[in-house]
């Protein structure tokens, strides 16, 4: 059980989508997956809001980001529309925790807003997954 939650934080730190199956697979009940992936999610933009500004520059110029609003791209035109709640809604199957906060440091959001944008965005991500995986066994398992 000890690896299976370990699992979940693990992928929720790294890779969402994949983290309550994984960590399901692995043993762990479905609720307690769901609560560590999205405890292990929220943690990833905590990290980055925690070293802030040097890791923020070091990777937009390894990741060659713009700070420059571009119409062109969902994120600029989400933040526009929605402000940091709304990355932080798409943030979970798009670019992850830790290069949303990266961009609202930049845009200049406070950190405990981006946080709880963060966290508060993945929460129905979590919840829909963790019910498609619970509709999944219920279709599996034999009657």
């Amino acid at each position: 059980m000890i690896f299976a939650l370990f699992t979940a934080f693990s992928l929720g730190l790294l890779y969402f989508i994949s983290a309550i199956p994984m960590a399901t697979i692995a043993g762990a009940p479905l609720w307690a997956a769901t609560a560590v992936a999205w405890l292990g999610y929220s943690a990833g933009g905590g990290v980055i809001i925690l070293f802030g500004t040097p890791l923020r520059a070091w990777l937009f110029k390894k990741l060659h980001l713009s700070i420059q609003p571009d119409d062109k791209k969902i994120f600029w035109r989400m933040w526009k529309r929605y402000g940091a709640l709304g990355i932080g809604f798409i943030a979970p199957v798009t670019i992850g925790p830790e290069v949303a906060a990266l961009i609202l440091l930049s845009l200049g959001e406070k950190p405990q807003k981006i946080l709880s944008s963060i966290a508060l965005g993945a929460v129905p991500w979590a919840l829909g997954f963790a019910l498609i995986i619970k509709l999944g066994f219920y279709v599996i398992t034999p009657s």
